[in-house]
């Protein structure tokens, strides 16, 4: 078997994957709708009668595979993160959704991934309106050696899929041999305080509590990062010895990870403190790459630091 390389980012590390899996079953196509990216070639290259290229035509690739579905195709579909969503949510909903057809959605570009493009490229609200689909289950990689395990999951799940990768090559957090079935992995013990990321944030939350411990406060860290359906009793149980919980995510707060715990809590009857940082909801029209971003929201390191001190420092 060939040897994955976690040096790429999250979607290419994704794609190496999926070549491997495709060699072995030729019933597996990948749908793109005008995007490139170089670990694309080899599908171009070597398995030409795997792969569709529809063009500009994002609505019309996910009707296209939910053909390929239909007629015993595995269909991966592929565009930028908020033309794969947004642009084609009627088409997922129907084609998709509603039959409940073996088709995986993967868009680049999570959150503010196209930092300097502008609201039209940010996907800051593709988590809250995927939740809202029966069936949909949502992926947010932290880092490529996840995205490469996702395309194994997701080919053996054959269900409603949505993989969101963000554009930066981050640092390895798993080891090779992680499980991802879980939807959740708790990153770091604390005490008191847990800090709930999904995607970048996840890196975020892990140098901020570093930053933390320096000052005396012992932060949780858990990565959540299957948005849908979250497993409710492990979520309750990493969570279960904590008192304040603060999710984190480059995303509205309204629909996103922040709207999704309070309600697995509630369901089950549990009680805890809860407080949400995300990205303001509205679009930002400030020009500047995602680091000048992150300061204009109060999503850098420096900020969050400090709000979240705060709240803890309230909590008491």
């Amino acid at each position: 078997m060939a040897k994955l390389s976690f040096k790429r980012g999250a979607r290419d590390s994704f794609f190496e994957a999926l070549f491997i899996i495709a060699k072995n079953d030729r019933q597996v196509v990948v749908v793109t709708a005008d995007c490139g990216a170089p670990s694309l070639d080899q599908f171009r290259t070597h398995l030409s009668h795997q792969y569709v290229g529809v063009g500009i035509a994002e609505q019309n690739m996910i009707t296209v595979a939910a053909g390929l579905a239909l007629a015993g195709k595995i269909p991966y579909v592929y565009a930028i993160a908020p033309f794969a969503s947004l642009r084609c949510y009627e088409m997922i909903k129907v084609d998709i959704c509603s039959m409940h057809l073996p088709i995986t959605v993967l868009g680049v570009g999570a959150g503010l991934s196209y930092d300097i493009m502008g609201p039209t490229h940010h996907t800051t609200e593709d988590i809250s309106i995927m939740r809202a689909l029966p069936d949909m289950t949502i992926y947010t990689p932290s880092d490529s050696i996840m995205a490469a395990a996702l395309a194994n999951l997701t080919y053996q799940q054959r269900r409603p899929q949505y993989v969101r990768f963000d554009r930066e090559v981050f640092l390895s957090i798993y080891p090779e041999t992680a499980d991802f079935s879980a939807g959740l992995t708790h990153l770091r013990q604390g005490k008191g305080t847990c800090l709930v990321a999904t995607g970048i944030m996840v890196h975020s939350a892990l140098r901020v509590a570093d930053e933390l411990k320096k000052k005396g406060l012992d932060l949780g860290v858990i990565d959540l990062y299957r948005a849908a359906p979250i497993t409710g009793e492990l979520l309750i149980k990493a969570v279960a010895d904590y008192d304040l919980i603060i999710s984190l995510e480059e995303h509205f707060v309204v629909g996103g990870i922040a709207d999704a715990l309070p309600r697995v809590l509630a369901e089950a009857g549990i009680c805890k403190r809860l407080h949400n940082i995300g990205l303001p909801h509205k679009y930002l029209f400030e020009y500047g790459g995602r680091r000048r971003l992150h300061e204009l929201t109060g999503l850098d390191d420096e900020s969050l630091a400090q709000k979240i001190a705060k709240i803890i420092g309230q909590a008491k």
